[in-house]
């Protein structure tokens, strides 16, 4: 996958009858309000404008369904921890998420974004631990690295996956936007699943 030949927002969803049919791959974003995830998106897939950011968190208030190479898509949700939002709204993004974590087959993986210039918040462990409940794999996408200088990357790496626990399986990836470091984990990881489910 390391050449993006076509990516484009395929499918935007509330319920499970509106998502994408047919049986690709599929790879869940999820992350506090501006953490960075359009950043994400615009990098992995070396697009400038893909998935548009904001300056207002808690823009996104739909499952957007991002298809790449025609062969899986990346999934985007609603960002989470956002006060601004209120409590009806965040309890329907709570229930749209629910929803595709019970019913997907085709989710492969998700990367959790957290914010690395900070230890994970409570929300940030929260929706780990609700993400360990489904059984999904996950990769922990450390944002906005170059926001922090490099000798103390270690120190907030370590006090940061100790505070989320990480199962066996689980991993972590140190990323920025800004210099593309960790991006190329990320494309592998996404290539390795990919390779695995059609070796199946």
């Amino acid at each position: 996958m390391s050449l993006i030949k076509d990516a484009k927002l395929d499918i935007i969803a509330t319920r499970n009858s509106q998502y994408p049919l047919g049986d690709k791959p599929e790879f869940l974003l999820v992350g506090r309000s501006n953490v960075g995830k359009s950043s994400f998106i615009n990098t992995i897939l070396s697009r400038k404008n893909l998935a548009h950011t904001s300056s207002n968190p808690g823009k996104t208030q739909t499952l957007n369904f991002y298809l790449v190479n025609d062969s899986f898509y990346l999934v985007d949700v609603p960002g989470y921890g956002y006060a601004a939002v209120d409590k009806k709204m965040q309890a329907k993004f709570g229930k749209m998420i629910e929803e595709y974590l019970e019913t997907r087959d085709n989710l492969k993986r998700v990367f959790l974004l957290v914010d690395f210039r900070r230890v994970p918040t409570d929300d940030d462990v929260l929706m780990y631990n609700f993400l360990k409940y489904y059984n999904v794999p996950v990769t922990v996408v450390f944002t906005k690295a170059d926001k922090t200088s490099i000798r103390t990357r270690q120190n907030i790496l370590n006090e940061s996956l100790k505070k989320l626990d990480l199962v066996l399986g689980d991993d972590a990836v140190i990323f920025s936007s800004v210099t593309k470091l960790g991006s190329k984990e990320v494309i592998s990881k996404i290539d390795s699943v990919l390779s695995d489910v059609s070796a199946i």
